[in-house]
């Protein structure tokens, strides 16, 4: 089940890294030769007696009958509450484990805990640019205080020297000549980034973010064959904290992937992420978001003791997942001033030939664009109503 998530995940991301490569107004572009035998979204099933020929069909419409039978399942497994008490999904000294430990090649997923470490260098380079930047009108860096008007005169004295080298140093990030970035949310060990830097490698004046809350997940990333800083900047980060800055600044991305990394975060905290993930976009820039549709197998095969709260799950391995509607997703993005370009349930039949069993599968797929003319005061003015 883990390894299925990751290798949809990563197969969802290559195709819309790739496709928003080729519509940005950039010289040079990658077009893959390869065409798939059957287009994406085009296997449908009108014959019900083929439905074992394929492991996949696409657009598959509920019956009433069937829409009110999960209905039914998803009230019954969420009957029996975990405790409160027992909600602290992992104790505190493996939540410290999980900085630092070793994860295997094979260990496809990892899944957000609110863990982060401290010790990652392109954090520490990071809360640099962004204090400087992005703290306010003037800020404290390694004692000194910087703003445009007194960035030349500090430089006439021995304490002003200094902060003007770290002004000069701190004027370069990972990426910064780059003309077209994107940024991968919950990169795990690096099954999606990898194919997305296969592409683009090729693809002059581009470069990939990519972080995730465990540093042996960026560990493993940053230490894959395929990994080239020139292309490539992998850092730790635990994106539930709004007060970690990223090791670049505000509005310089083209591209956000959020691709089942939301539904892990607790509900609480989901429209903090999503806010402070628009902040990064630059105006034009898109989020593309992909994850679990409300019903899904993936909810109604949970056993009673295992909701949290409402369509809120903890898994036997302890880590958690969430259901989304539509409409939940449209409201978290548009409250944080994005706009809807797509939005969908995205439902499919999942078919095991050999053991003859179908899986009924529901996946929200949703872009969301930051307007070209935001205003910063009041962002709603921007956005559309919601259809």
């Amino acid at each position: 089940n883990c390894i299925f998530r990751s290798l949809n995940k990563m197969n969802f991301i290559t195709r819309l890294s790739a496709l928003c490569l080729r519509k940005s107004k950039m010289q040079q572009r990658h077009r893959s030769s390869r065409q798939p035998a059957v287009p994406l979204g085009s296997r449908i099933l009108t014959d019900p007696s083929k439905v074992f020929e394929h492991n996949m069909w696409d657009h598959m419409q509920w019956s009433q009958e069937e829409e009110e039978n999960a209905k039914e399942k998803a009230a019954q497994n969420s009957l029996v509450k975990v405790q409160w008490e027992d909600q602290e999904i992992l104790p505190e000294k493996r939540r410290e484990d999980l900085k630092t430990e070793e994860i295997s090649s094979e260990h496809t997923k990892i899944n957000n805990t609110n863990s982060f470490s401290h010790k990652n260098e392109s954090f520490a380079e990071g809360e640099k640019y962004w204090m400087k930047n992005y703290g306010g009108g003037s800020t404290l860096v390694q004692g000194c205080v910087y703003n445009k008007k007194q960035a030349k005169s500090l430089t006439d004295n021995s304490q002003g020297k200094n902060c003007g080298e770290e002004l000069g140093r701190l004027e370069s990030f990972p990426g910064s000549d780059a003309a077209y970035r994107i940024l991968e949310v919950g990169c795990g060990a690096g099954n999606s980034v990898f194919p997305i830097l296969k592409v683009l490698c090729k693809t002059p004046g581009t470069f990939l973010y990519c972080c995730d809350f465990a540093s042996g997940a960026v560990k493993l990333v940053k230490s894959h064959s395929s990994y080239n800083s020139a292309w490539c900047s992998a850092f730790v980060h635990d994106v539930c904290d709004d007060a970690l800055p990223y090791p670049f600044p505000d509005e310089i991305l083209d591209v956000i992937l959020l691709v089942f990394v939301l539904s892990t975060i607790h509900p609480d905290r989901m429209q903090g992420v999503v806010n402070r993930l628009a902040k990064l976009l630059k105006p034009g820039g898109m989020l593309l978001f992909r994850d679990y549709g409300r019903y899904d197998t993936a909810q109604l095969r949970f056993k009673k003791g295992h909701c949290l709260s409402e369509n809120f799950y903890v898994r036997g391995d302890g880590t958690r997942v969430y259901f989304f509607t539509k409409d939940e997703v449209w409201n978290m993005f548009n409250s944080a001033g994005l706009t809807e370009v797509q939005n969908l349930v995205d439902r499919r039949l999942q078919v095991n030939r050999k053991k003859k069993v179908k899986m009924q599968r529901v996946w929200i797929q949703s872009k969301f664009q930051k307007p070209l003319l935001l205003s910063l005061n009041n962002p709603e003015e921007t956005t559309e109503r919601h259809p």
